[in-house]
């Protein structure tokens, strides 16, 4: 009589998975890399630094070619070559908010934010990270597009009553506040389009804000107007990169602290309706 012994083989346990964790870093390069990965964010921040330095360089040639003339524009007599060279920062701003919004409220409208905010169940650092990535992007595209305009603006009116160069007083501190204030646009955009959740609804407030709202202003009263034109986001934020300033404009001091808190409203407001609302 003989007796079988059957060995039966265990299969090699699978190895454990490395625990993840949520960490701002992580977060912060999750919404670099999904900036980055869309089309619009190329086309949309390449429409800012075109419109910032093409529309100074055309400001700077259609002072130069005013000079001497009886028709040159009123607004151009007492022209400098940074006000020229910045011309173009109304337009830019456009283009940059309008991508911030798209940061945020684009993820809304295609229903990937329910993925981005079960992977980061806290759902603050998302907005923080949003906010920090484009903000920090719309700064150096600013910036870097503020210097450039100048240095080909300057060279166009060179020899005229507008020319400056870097060493006058007040250039580089106007330059690095429009890059700045443009920066700051961008993080309001973001904000604007986490709060309203609607790419139309967020471009459609920005713009009222930054454009339509003070030319409404300009119909009140002057008295009135002195009292509250100079807080108003867009116009606080034009006094950090102004070269000169008046009684009815704000320091860049003033301007920038005026322009903070209203970038930090848009935020505490964006950050309340995530923590309250569902998506």
């Amino acid at each position: 009589m003989s007796t079988f012994t059957t060995t039966v083989e265990t299969p090699p346990a699978a190895p454990a998975r490395p625990a993840y964790r949520v960490t701002g870093r992580r977060v912060v390069a999750s919404e670099w890399a999904k900036l980055w990965s869309l089309r619009s964010t190329w086309i949309t921040l390449g429409l800012g630094l075109l419109f910032l330095i093409a529309f100074g360089l055309i400001a700077a040639n259609h002072y130069k070619s005013g000079i001497g003339s009886a028709h040159q524009d009123r607004d151009f007599a007492t022209a400098t070559a940074v006000s020229l060279s910045l011309f173009g920062t109304n337009f830019a701003q456009l283009a940059l908010g309008v991508l911030g919004v798209l940061v945020t409220a684009g993820e809304y409208s295609t229903g990937m934010i329910r993925s981005t905010l079960a992977a980061v169940p806290r759902r603050l650092p998302v907005l923080w990270s949003k906010a920090a990535v484009f903000g920090l992007v719309a700064l150096i595209v600013g910036t870097l597009g503020a210097f450039i305009a100048f240095g080909f603006g300057g060279s166009i009116v060179s020899g005229t009553p507008a020319a400056m160069s870097l060493t006058h007083t007040g250039v580089v501190r106007s330059l690095l506040g429009a890059g700045l204030y443009l920066g700051l646009v961008g993080v309001i955009g973001t904000a604007l389009g986490a709060l309203l959740r609607s790419v139309a609804g967020g471009i459609s407030v920005l713009v009222a804000t930054l454009m339509l709202i003070p030319g409404l202003i300009s119909l009140l009263p002057s008295s009135w107007q002195d009292g509250v034109s100079p807080y108003l986001p867009s116009n606080a934020g034009e006094s950090v990169f102004a070269l000169t300033h008046d009684s009815t404009t704000l320091s860049p001091g003033a301007g920038l602290l005026v322009f903070l808190g209203w970038t930090a409203l848009a935020l505490v407001g964006a950050a309340y309706r995530l923590v309250r609302s569902d998506v």
